[in-house]
């Protein structure tokens, strides 16, 4: 049934749908822009927005989308479906025009990737769900290639969730939310009991594992899954917890290459109110703050890069997705239509009211200027 369903998505995908639609408003200079996935009156799409939440590029979508690979060279993106995701649309982010991503019979996306060796291949996080084992699936990405695949690299755990190319340029970081799962049972987890959670570091050119670090035994329920990089290359990254409701595990955590995964915690309410759940992390402007959402929790949480202290919240009912603002703080999405411009000083800008008929999806991201 999964195949069947993947191969008409695919199929809606490439034949069925819409046109996107690119919207007269053309963005000034200087203008940052940002993508997220969205309901928009029961309709799913792409869409591609200014900071002041203008639409200014829509590409229709056959199912509900999670986030992007944005090449910050070539000004075009592939949105990833949500997990399990049959489905990745390559786009330009001057006119929407879609390309279908093929896929394995065996495979499905997690919802995230990443642009590699100056554009040319995409990595995308995958589900080869009969073995059992997370892949990174390579698809070519040259001016022609049409997004063919042309291969995969072992991810060095179960579960990859996101992925982010580190500021060499050539090092893939991957965070393994050691989650055992197949479409066949939906999102059932079938390992909470031997769960192995991991970053793994991976050459972009060659798919040789680099690195691999991983949680202790005693937290090896607590999934490591989104990402981001600090100025100073240090990868931040949140996680969920799959143990019981009553624990309360730190779920914002740091990692430097050669040094051991280290775990902050923030006050004791701040932690009890994320509810085992961190949705997206992001970094601002300066590379020096940054900001973790909690939808379940209503709220999103800042943290100072170097040192690991808790800067503040925000409350902001089902407020997933963060991105950094152009210049200082960031912006806020929520499933309920709303949008703010937030920062660690607790100062609130509304950007966009909540709307019965706008949801946005769990990730917002700034596309490279």
């Amino acid at each position: 049934m999964a195949i069947d369903r993947r191969r008409f998505l695919s199929l809606a995908a490439a034949l069925g749908l819409p046109p996107s639609v690119a919207l007269a408003a053309a963005p000034a200079r200087n203008e940052r822009l940002y993508l997220s996935a969205r309901k928009r009156g029961g309709r799913d799409e792409a869409v591609l927005l200014d900071e002041a939440g203008r639409d200014r590029l829509a590409v229709p979508m056959p199912a509900r989308g999670h986030s992007f690979a944005i090449d910050p060279a070539g000004q075009r993106a592939v949105v990833f479906g949500r997990q399990p995701g049959f489905f990745a649309l390559g786009f330009s982010l001057a006119d929407g025009e879609p390309v279908a991503l093929p896929l394995p019979e065996d495979r499905h996306f997690f919802g995230h990737g990443a642009y590699v060796q100056g554009g040319r291949l995409l990595a995308a996080t995958e589900n080869d769900f009969e073995a059992g084992r997370g892949v990174l699936g390579l698809y070519d990405a040259t001016p022609g290639g049409g997004y063919r695949r042309v291969g995969e690299y072992d991810c060095g755990g179960i579960g990859p969730h996101e992925v982010v190319l580190m500021p060499d340029g050539k090092t893939l970081c991957v965070a393994n939310g050691g989650i055992l799962t197949h479409p066949d049972y939906g999102k059932l987890e079938l390992n909470l009991d031997t769960m192995r959670p991991s970053l793994a570091y991976i050459d972009a050119a060659s798919g040789q594992l680099l690195e691999k670090v991983e949680l202790d035994p005693a937290l090896h329920r607590l999934s490591i899954r989104h990402l981001a990089l600090a100025a100073d290359g240090a990868v931040w990254f949140g996680c969920q917890y799959m143990g019981p409701a009553a624990d309360r595990p730190a779920l914002v955590g740091r990692h430097r290459r050669g040094a051991a995964l280290e775990l902050f915690e923030g006050p004791h309410e701040t932690l009890r109110n994320m509810r085992n759940y961190v949705g997206s992390v992001a970094v601002d402007a300066s590379g020096g703050i940054v900001a973790t959402s909690s939808p379940v929790g209503g709220q999103v949480i800042y943290w100072d890069a170097a040192s690991g202290k808790c800067l503040g919240t925000t409350s902001l009912p089902d407020g997933c997705g963060v991105a950094p603002a152009a210049q200082t703080g960031f912006l806020v999405s929520s499933g309920l239509g709303a949008m703010l411009r937030t920062d660690a000083a607790g100062r609130e800008q509304p950007v966009l009211p909540p709307s019965r008929e706008l949801s946005w999806d769990n990730h917002f991201r700034i596309v490279p200027a």
